[in-house]
């Protein structure tokens, strides 16, 4: 494998290697994390529901929480970038404001005279208020004052979202996804979570550091989340189908894979449709070279469809076939090693449900995780790979561990 020889550049005009990520546990060189900041305090028990958190977390602890996070994967060499300062800096030019701003102004729901008042009012900011309104959002009473009546603004409670926050940030995971030298902007399947591709996308966009980035996965219009995509080794990619990526998002992800040359081998997943296991790094994720933390309950029965190239433009689909077999035909191994999430039935539950599988590993055979799942990270010492752990109390009442709140974009390669 040859080094990273292109190059971007960063604001301050100073040098980086060109993304690239091949694999899920090559040494990871830099990483987007987004720390949690206002948008949590948007979240009540009246709407927890329905910004998809299971409770409403309490943000000074979330922030120290993650934190800590970042603090590990510094500690052990990678390259932490913050979302919120990618937005800030992305908003300095002026095509990302008109973006953004685009984004979360919906005037079918406002109505054109109190959207126009927001889109003025909003182009008045300077690029930090601007990026904390678009993360944090604005309610009716937050909006500014405009002259004449507004029926819109009447027949809403003043602290009903004008503008939807976006708490699910914290999970950078799934909105974009890096295979190979290019950055794949997925397409979110919730209503709460539309919006965040459309901030990541203007910072691959107009971000110096990626300007040169090419894209990957075009279609838009069939749902695919970033974690339900795994990259079992250099060619080889699983990806989840069940609650949040659709047949359809799969096989488009699948295809525009193959055609650039980033896979030979493209693994459909089945999943069951529920939100214990919302992506496919919820029962499953690499520790490894040849290694993965699995949920037992799913192991003998977790099946996969093998999508390839067939030479000619299209594809050939084969399966089902049980998945760690097709995974390490795939990869090229005898077989994929599995550790198992617990030690018995309950406990196993009780660990996937808190994210014991949703590992992210900085090197072969060293992961973070969170330090709650006991069982799970002494089985995964006991096999051999090294468990940094991390406090995630708060983090994990938007159901999501250290692979969800982390988008690795730059991971040296495998040798």
């Amino acid at each position: 494998m040859t080094a990273h020889i292109a190059e971007t550049e960063a604001i301050d005009g100073s040098p980086h290697p060109a993304p690239r990520v091949e694999s899920e546990v090559g040494p990871l060189r830099t990483v987007l994390l987004h720390r949690p900041g206002n948008e949590l305090k948007r979240l009540t028990p009246r709407n927890n529901d329905q910004l998809l958190f299971d409770g409403v977390p309490w943000l000074a602890r979330a922030q120290e929480e993650h934190d800590a996070f970042a603090e590990v994967l510094t500690s052990r060499g990678a390259e932490v970038l913050l979302l919120s300062d990618l937005l800030e800096e992305a908003l300095t030019d002026q095509r990302a404001r008109i973006a953004g701003i685009r984004s979360a102004v919906n005037e079918r729901r406002l109505g054109i005279d109190l959207a126009d008042a927001l889109r003025s009012h909003l182009s008045t900011l300077a690029p930090e208020p601007l990026a904390q309104a678009l993360m944090t959002g604005m309610t009716f009473e937050e909006l500014p004052a405009a002259e004449g009546a507004s029926l819109v603004r009447k027949m809403h409670h003043p602290i009903d979202f004008a503008v939807d926050p976006l708490p699910n940030l914290l999970f950078t995971r799934d909105s974009s996804v890096w295979v190979g030298d290019r950055v794949a902007i997925t397409s979110l399947a919730l209503p709460a979570r539309d919006r965040e591709t459309a901030l990541t996308d203007l910072i691959y966009a107009y971000h110096s550091r990626f300007r040169k980035t090419g894209r990957a996965y075009g279609a838009h219009s069939a749902p695919v989340e970033g974690g339900d995509v795994l990259l079992l080794a250099p060619g080889v990619l699983a990806i989840g189908v069940g609650e949040r990526t659709t047949p359809a998002g799969a096989e488009s992800f699948a295809r525009s894979a193959l055609a650039d040359g980033l896979a030979h081998t493209v693994l459909a997943v089945p999943i069951v449709q529920e939100r214990a296991t919302m992506h496919l790094d919820t029962v499953c994720t690499m520790v490894d070279r040849d290694a993965v933390v699995m949920y037992p309950a799913v192991r003998n029965t977790l099946s996969a469809f093998p999508v390839r190239a067939d030479g000619s433009g299209g594809v050939v689909v084969d399966g089902p076939v049980p998945f760690l077999e097709a995974a390490a035909e795939a990869m090229g191994i005898d077989r994929l090693r599995v550790i198992d999430t617990g030690l018995d039935p309950v406990t196993a539950e009780r660990e996937q449900w808190d994210d014991g599988n949703n590992t992210l590993a900085v090197a072969p055979g060293l992961v973070v995780a969170y330090e709650r799942n006991v069982e799970t990270n002494a089985r995964l010492e006991d096999a051999g790979v090294e468990v940094l752990r991390i406090s995630g109390s708060e983090l994990g009442s938007g159901r999501g561990g250290p692979r969800c709140m982390s988008c690795p974009i730059d991971r040296a390669a495998l040798v």
